[in-house]
C-alpha cells in the first residue's frame, strides 16, 4: 500500500471516492463525473485543503483523507498560528481493516504537525472512534460544537 499527497490529476478518482461515501439521496442528485469538474473547481479555489490517498499496487485509489489547514487570529509573538482538521475519511469496503484508514489519517495528522498545526481535530462516526483513539486522538471538553 502507498499513502501519497494526492494532485490536481487524481481529481477524477478523488470524485469517485467521494460520490461512493455519499448517500444514495446525494448520489441521485449529480453523476460522478459531473461532480468531478465540481470538485476540480472547488479545489482550485481552496488551496487550504490537501488530500491523502491510498492506492494498493498501481490499482485505482482505495481510500482517502482531506486535511484542512485554517489560520488562526494571531497572538503576540506568534503571528502563523494553524489549526488542522481531518475530513472525509473514507476506504473502500474490501479494502477496510487492513489499516488503511489509520495509514491514511496518521499521514494527514502529520502533515498538519510539520506545516505548524497546533491541533487536529477530527468529527468521527461512533464506529472509528477506536480507529483514532489508537492514533493519538482524544476527546475535550473544551472543543464543543453547535449543531444548524
Amino acid at each position: 500500500m502507498d499513502i501519497f499527497l494526492a494532485g490536481k490529476a487524481d481529481v477524477a478518482q478523488l470524485a469517485r471516492l467521494l460520490w461512493l461515501n455519499a448517500a444514495p439521496s446525494q448520489r441521485a442528485e449529480q453523476s460522478v463525473d459531473e461532480f468531478a469538474a465540481d470538485l476540480a473547481s472547488w479545489w482550485t479555489d481552496n488551496d487550504s485543503h490537501f488530500a491523502f490517498v491510498a492506492r494498493m499496487d498501481e490499482s485505482e485509489l482505495v481510500g482517502m483523507a482531506w486535511l484542512a489547514i485554517v489560520p488562526r487570529v494571531p497572538r503576540p509573538g506568534t503571528t502563523a498560528r494553524r489549526s488542522a482538521d481531518i475530513q472525509s475519511v473514507y476506504v473502500v469496503p474490501e479494502f477496510r481493516g487492513n489499516r488503511v484508514g489509520s495509514a491514511l489519517v496518521q499521514a494527514a495528522a502529520d502533515h498538519a504537525l510539520e506545516l505548524g498545526a497546533g491541533r487536529v481535530t477530527v468529527h468521527s462516526g461512533r464506529k472509528a472512534v477506536p480507529v483514532y483513539e489508537r492514533l493519538g486522538f482524544a476527546s475535550s471538553r473544551q472543543l464543543l460544537q453547535m449543531e444548524p
